[in-house]
């Protein structure tokens, strides 16, 4: 399911950038995209925990795929050739913004609601494994659908990437019917402002919990370079959406070889020290990237970037669900969303913004060193975790201790 979901929305993902800036040739517009689909996210996540938490999670699933595949729908109409024949650019426009607007409420409830589903089909021992496999999965189909998406678009247009898209979440619900009813460990019997309350007050009392967040939450907010690649690849490059589609594929090639890896070599001998290690590596890769003029040089470094990206996230999400008690996971997982789950999006915003003012080489170079700054200073706050090994975090159900 996650395989064939990730397939499309990335292919979804490489395409609308690059159509819109096509239509457009304002980076101003990239920075528009990752803002539409935050802004629901970030709004919604908190009530999308709770009702994760509460609800049985295979028919949640279906109606949040369901809503995704309606949107991918429209903006197949809406970015067909016949249509821009007839229809104002602005319109076609609007009508894409206001779809990825409708994609971001989706993905408010589809975090809290994948990692609840997670925590209830592994036991705990097999969480750093799982993390690892299930990101996997999702990096593979990061490598293939930007790829896939780039190269159809070039040779034969957006539309045939449109049906394509339809068939693979189509795909992805069909999975779900294949999952087993998991029925929720949480049944509100408080208020729902103090059923959310309780899940951020969660978070806030876990110094390890709160750090991984916030660590992520900056250095990805300030390394969001990855949104301005079509600039790079239509005016500093020159190689078109096909070599659009092969740098957005680098970066999760890296990704994907790093955490199969992992596999056998994990990285929580000493997860904090390892998490600091790592986005300091995604922080030079992002200022490498950006000062390269070769295609090949910038693929490498797109390669280093989703390697050292991958380690951090493997670490952060066995932290967060071996200290996330069952009966809170939507909840908390909604907190990590709003920390995380947009900060890519907000990223994107951030880094258009930037490249509006500075140009777009400058700007993806003070990303990269804001971030090299974040984890330096997270690095003089928290050196009392350094030494910390994965025994030493406790599972959920000793969380009290934790706190």
């Amino acid at each position: 399911m996650r395989f064939f979901f990730t397939f499309a929305y990335q292919m979804q993902a490489v395409v609308i950038g690059f159509h819109i800036f096509k239509l457009t040739k304002d980076p101003l517009a990239l920075a528009f995209i990752g803002l539409c689909e935050a802004i629901p996210a970030i709004s919604i996540a908190l009530y999308g925990g709770y009702i994760a938490d509460k609800s049985e999670k295979k028919v949640l699933l279906l109606k949040i795929f369901f809503g995704v595949l309606l949107a991918s729908v429209v903006m197949l109409v809406f970015t067909s050739e016949q249509m821009h024949a007839y229809m104002p650019k602005t319109y076609i426009l609007a009508i894409m913004y206001a779809m990825i607007f409708c994609i971001g409420l989706a993905r408010g409830f589809f975090g809290p609601t994948t990692f609840s589903l997670m925590g209830q089909i592994l036991p705990k021992k097999l969480y750093p494994n799982g993390a690892t496999w299930s990101s996997s999965s999702w990096q593979m189909a990061s490598i293939l659908g930007p790829m896939t998406g780039g190269l159809i678009y070039g040779f034969y247009g957006i539309t045939p990437v449109y049906i394509i898209i339809f068939l693979f979440i189509s795909l992805s619900i069909t999975c779900i019917f294949f999952l087993d009813k998991h029925y929720p460990n949480f049944i509100p019997k408080e208020s729902i402002f103090e059923s959310l309350k309780e899940g951020v007050q969660f978070v806030f009392k876990s110094k390890m919990m709160l750090g991984a967040m916030s660590l992520d939450l900056f250095s990805v907010f300030f390394g969001g370079a990855v949104a301005l690649l079509p600039v790079f690849a239509e005016e500093i490059l020159k190689v078109g959406s096909e070599g659009l589609g092969f740098m957005r594929a680098a970066a999760s090639l890296g990704s994907v070889l790093t955490m199969l890896l992992m596999t056998r070599f994990s990285p929580m001998n000493r997860p904090w020290r390892n998490l600091l290690i790592a986005v300091t590596g995604f922080a030079i890769s992002i200022i490498c990237y950006g000062l390269s003029t070769s295609f090949y040089l910038t693929l490498f470094f797109l390669f280093c970037e989703g390697a050292f990206d991958s380690v951090s996230v493997i670490i952060r999400s066995t932290i967060m669900q071996l200290l996330t008690p069952d009966q809170m996971r939507g909840r908390v997982s909604a907190v990590n969303s709003m920390f995380i789950g947009s900060s890519n999006e907000i990223g994107a915003f951030e880094s258009g913004l930037t490249a509006k003012l500075m140009r777009t080489v400058p700007a993806v170079v003070f990303g990269g060193s804001m971030t090299l700054g974040v984890a330096f200073v997270t690095y003089l706050k928290t050196k009392n975790l350094l030494p910390l090994t994965l025994s030493d975090i406790k599972p959920a159900d000793k969380i009290e201790d934790q706190i």
